[in-house]
């Protein structure tokens, strides 16, 4: 298995783990995390585009070459997360644990940069 089909797996699989739950979580997270949630269609939005993200990720796994193009796009949003995490936080606007996400975010952006850089752009000839 090629380093991009095993970092897009990965974090298709770690994000449907993460995200997933949260569709139950709406009071928990307005309890532990106040104030509640004003804006539910917000917070169900997020979860629903992020999910969906996950699922382009399983897609670039299956065929990295084929889908290089889209990996690009898949570091970006890795990186709207990640950066605003970092700035939110040390602002002091953002809990602990949900920094620690964006840190993961951005770990995931470098090492989709990465495959994208070792992805070659066609499929090698075969032997």
């Amino acid at each position: 298995m090629t380093f991009a089909r095993r970092v897009f797996l990965i974090a298709a699989v770690y994000g449907i783990l993460a995200l997933g739950p949260q569709y139950f979580m709406e009071a928990m997270v307005g309890r532990d995390f106040p104030p509640p949630i004003t804006h539910p269609e917000h917070f169900y939005g997020f979860i629903g585009v992020a999910l969906a993200w996950q699922l382009l990720f399983i897609v670039i796994a299956r065929d990295p070459v084929r889908f290089r193009p889209a990996m690009p796009v898949a570091v970006v949003e890795k990186v709207s997360f990640g950066a605003a995490a970092v700035v939110l936080y040390l602002q002091g606007r953002l809990a602990a644990a949900v920094f620690a996400a964006g840190l993961v975010d951005l770990v995931l952006a470098a090492l989709f940069l990465a495959a994208f850089r070792l992805t070659p752009r066609v499929e090698p000839p075969s032997a």
